[in-house]
């Protein structure tokens, strides 16, 4: 096996330095990849599965790492064996993209945002296949359309802020992809996406690896995905390789503690049938949980009643209006106090969108919005300031919601600050008391968010968010970027805050496990509307709309035996939620199925 392995990691150490002296990112860890396999990589942020895959690449010497000991040995194409970790950076700039591609797991740093997505899918065409700029750009055209980007020609002119999170990683996959490397390296590559693209990636990075004899290593921190995906899977805790076997061994006979409890994180789709309410994970080795279920009241305290937010296309010699992006279409919908109602969908299916109008980050065109009474589309500029102490938001990409240059402490402390609700050592003790909330240590304050993993910055927002002690907090994709333990305990944590103190919450996520064990009620989004709204036990047991079956079906589930293939994936393509001026778009009528549970009836597009 050994000679005919494309990649062999054997005794990796990385130290980083710093002010405390070296810190240890991996110890001693060894394991291969044979062509045509994929090995998953999984473990929490901190375990040093990223620290691995970046020093294959020998990207880790520009975070500050420095491989100590180690061979990284690489079987290059043209048939000799190279020891990366000797060789220079001329050589790895020849040999990354080309023999060893990457896809980032923040695509937003992925991308640099001054060049347009043509420009940098071509570039790697250019530079390692010698392409001219017509042939880079048909093939960057026909990776567009392999990764399933709706308008691929329009995408290529475009930036990689006028792209959701999922299309960015869409893009990033396609980078990686665009050159046929002999080893693609997938960090976390399915993070930001929704299920359906999800699935999709996935059988299309498995045919991939079957058509050329690609091998993978996919890191990961989803155990449905390594279920779906992995031949063999390693198991990285704090540094260390503490478990490796077949998928079948370690999905089904765990030898190693903290695999098991791994395991015991994962939310599984239909793990909450016959349950009226949400209830906390039960987590392994956590002592004394409170594990009742949160009914939440009757009283209503958020009610959106046809709300619609477009934005302009402005077109032509004098930037006028010529079209508008349809992205929330009259959508209406209530949440009741201490409960959760999660919108599901695809990216740029809007479920953003209408979150940011209802706090009016984004200016809705027309319909209401009303918090506890307060009429929130009638507020002026210090009104709905003051609104906000009872608003808040939790957003998708952490790093790109904190501030580089702030210590941790005053970002938490900087909402109290503006409405000057504490000072001095009160406010020291409560940003103190936010952090144990969010099972962070103390010392963590004196840092910067770089200084932090994924799943730690993300609690950062969450205790931001509860900084206020507000009645609402919308949050938009919050658990999506976590670890699944972590995420567990997040989840765990926003239930646990829900219960005791009445907290109620606008969920917006892709992942439907997830979902399915934190609502109490479900609306299903689609290009702008919601296609199905009601409580969630009926909307997941017994779904009417086409386009949420579709979505059920997509779920990748942790169990290696229920694997998707890409015969049970029929998506429809994504139609344009473009529309020119003059375009009337009918009102959303709804069908009571069942009591509380609606399905549209305007043709919504699928």
């Amino acid at each position: 096996m050994l000679d005919q392995s494309i990649a062999q990691i054997r005794e990796l150490r990385v130290e980083f330095q710093t002010k405390d002296g070296p810190v240890v990112g991996v110890e001693d860890v060894s394991f291969e990849i044979c062509p045509g396999e994929t090995v998953c990589i999984v473990g929490e942020s901190g375990s040093g599965k990223s620290v691995s895959s970046l020093s294959l690449m020998r990207l880790v010497e520009f975070g500050g790492g420095e491989i100590v000991n180690g061979r990284l040995l690489f079987d290059r194409r043209d048939g000799g064996e190279t020891d990366l970790a000797k060789a220079d950076q001329d050589l790895m700039r020849h040999i990354r993209g080309n023999e060893i591609g990457m896809i980032f797991q923040e695509p937003m740093t992925a991308l640099n945002p001054v060049f347009t997505v043509g420009r940098q899918l071509t570039e790697g065409l250019r530079v390692h296949k010698g392409m001219s700029r017509r042939q880079a750009e048909d093939r960057a055209l026909d990776l567009l359309r392999q990764v399933r980007i709706p308008e691929p020609e329009r995408r290529l002119k475009q930036y990689p802020h006028e792209l959701s999170g999922g299309m960015r990683q869409r893009v990033v996959i396609a980078m990686a992809m665009a050159c046929e490397p002999r080893l693609l390296i997938a960090d976390e590559p399915t993070t930001a996406l929704d299920v359906t693209i999800q699935a999709e990636i996935l059988a299309l990075m498995d045919r991939l690896k079957r058509e050329t004899g690609t091998a993978v290593m996919f890191i990961t921190h989803d155990m449905a995905v390594v279920a779906q995906m992995a031949d063999r899977v390693v198991v990285m805790f704090r540094g260390n390789k503490v478990e490796e076997g077949t998928v079948e061994e370690i999905f089904e006979n765990p030898q190693h503690d903290y695999t098991r409890s791994l395991l015991a994180a994962v939310p599984k789709l239909g793990e909450m049938r016959g349950k009226a309410n949400p209830e906390p994970m039960k987590l392994m080795g956590v002592e004394g949980q409170n594990l009742q279920p949160i009914p939440g009241t009757d009283d209503e305290i958020l009610k959106v009643r046809n709300l619609t937010t477009r934005f302009a296309v402005k077109g032509g010699f004098f930037r006028r209006t010529v079209a508008w992006v349809h992205a929330v279409e009259d959508i209406s919908f209530s949440l009741n106090r201490g409960q959760t109602l999660s919108l599901v969908g695809e990216s740029g299916c809007g479920k953003s969108t209408a979150g940011r109008s209802i706090l009016r980050l984004v200016e809705p065109m027309s319909g209401q919005i009303e918090l506890d009474g307060v009429d929130v589309m009638a507020l002026d500029n210090p009104a709905l300031r003051k609104a906000r102490l009872d608003m808040q938001m939790i957003f998708q990409d952490p790093f790109a919601s904190l501030n580089p240059q702030m210590q941790l402490l005053d970002q938490v402390a900087e909402p109290m600050r503006n409405y000057g609700i504490a000072t001095g050592s009160e406010l020291h003790d409560r940003v103190a008391t936010l952090f144990d909330r969010v099972h962070l240590p103390r010392s963590f304050m004196r840092r910067y968010p770089h200084e932090m993993s994924g799943g730690q910055r993300q609690r950062i927002a969450i205790a931001r968010a509860l900084a206020l002690n507000p009645k609402l907090i919308i949050a938009d994709e919050a658990v999506s970027a976590l670890d699944v333990s972590v995420q567990a305990q997040v989840l765990n944590l926003m239930m646990e805050l829900q219960a005791d103190l009445q907290l109620s919450f606008l969920f917006i996520s892709h992942d439907m496990a997830v979902v399915e064990r934190v609502s109490h009620h479900v609306g299903v989004m689609y290009l702008g509307r919601i296609v199905e709204l009601g409580p969630r036990s009926r909307v997941f047991e017994n779904p009417q709309h086409p386009y949420t079956q579709a979505l059920m079906k997509a779920v990748p589930i942790a169990d290696p035996h229920k694997r998707k293939s890409e015969r049970d994936l029929n998506f429809k393509p994504i139609p344009s939620p473009i529309h020119l001026r003059g375009y009337r778009a009918a009102p959303s009528e709804y069908r009571e199925v069942e009591p509380g549970h609606l399905i549209l009836t305007t043709d919504s597009g699928y």
